[in-house]
């Protein structure tokens, strides 16, 4: 897996990274308690390196960093969450 750099578009309201002109995001929302993921988008050309799954720690170390409750809406994230729980521990999560 190549190294991934995720940065917080605020503006934009997601997470993303960048590879050979292509971007992987995580769209979220937030609010004054909680950090909730909408939608993960990855590009043909990004898919089966981990870069979804490293958007998704970005964004559980985010809501980590922040105190912030986590709600899991979108459908990747929520999967790659039950397959590592490991990652929620000592964090609020719905």
């Amino acid at each position: 897996m190549r190294p991934v750099t995720i940065i917080d578009n605020t503006s934009e309201h997601r997470f993303e990274t960048a590879q050979d002109g292509d971007r992987a995001e995580l769209v979220y929302e937030r609010t004054p308690h909680a950090l909730v993921l909408i939608h993960t988008g990855v590009p043909d050309s990004m898919r089966g390196g981990g870069v979804g799954g490293e958007l998704v720690r970005f964004a559980v170390a985010e809501a980590r960093r922040s105190g912030l409750r986590l709600v899991v809406r979108c459908p990747f994230a929520k999967a790659y969450l039950q397959r590592h729980p490991e990652l929620l521990e000592g964090l609020t999560s719905t």
